[in-house]
């Protein structure tokens, strides 16, 4: 297996300094665990993510989701910030529990242009009923 080209640390701190609007201290997203396209983040559970019928919110699936897929890509290519999501579906298989939720993301492709990758959700301490499944793709900036 190959190995992360960043850690959960450096990413942590990427994010922090390109994107403070999204992760910071109480953003409620965090990332637990980094290996070369193979990734497990958390977003933490606040009543604001929830939607009439006291479901988790699609929108707050998808963020989890796509910040997932970043941070596989990191892992995969290193700090290239100007990576941007240019492919994202997302099927809802079943209702969340009012719980923090857990993405594991896993990168099916990397090229020179683009990572495709996929994403499966689920709600904490229930991690054999995923309830969202997701596939991405990135494009990735040329290197020269």
């Amino acid at each position: 297996m190959r190995a992360s080209l960043m850690s959960a640390e450096e990413i942590g701190v990427l994010l922090e300094k390109e994107f403070p609007q999204a992760f910071y201290p109480g953003s409620g997203l965090s990332i637990e665990r980094v290996n070369f396209g193979d990734i497990r983040v958390r977003k933490a559970f606040h009543e604001d993510h929830l939607r009439p019928g006291g479901t988790i919110s699609g929108p707050t699936m998808m963020e989890l989701a796509d910040f997932a897929m970043y941070v596989a890509v990191f892992s995969a290519v290193g700090p290239q910030p100007l990576a941007v999501t240019t492919n994202l579906n997302i099927n809802f298989l079943r209702k969340p529990s009012q719980a923090d939720l857990i993405a594991h993301a896993k990168l099916m492709k990397v090229g020179k242009r683009l990572a495709v990758g996929e994403v499966w959700l689920y709600t904490d301490g229930q991690e054999d009923e995923p309830v969202a499944h997701v596939t991405s793709t990135y494009s990735l900036p040329v290197q020269k």
